[in-house]
């Protein structure tokens, strides 16, 4: 009887479910900036060196 208690207890409690919640808003975050990134770094190099050669062409002209 007493573990059926102790069972009902533990379903009714709520105070970490919004612990984890952020927990696992937080992840998603992260994760989604993670493939932000990766997907935009190739073009962000590509055009940094692009502008890097404008300079260059002017600093010497």
């Amino acid at each position: 009887m007493e573990f059926f208690k102790l069972t009902k207890r533990f379903n009714d409690e709520e105070d970490g479910a919004v612990t984890v919640d952020w927990v696992v808003l937080t992840a998603a975050i992260v994760g989604l900036g993670v493939a932000v990134i990766t997907s935009v770094r190739n073009g962000v190099t590509s055009l940094g060196a692009n502008i890097s050669e404008r300079v260059e062409g002017y600093i010497t002209n």
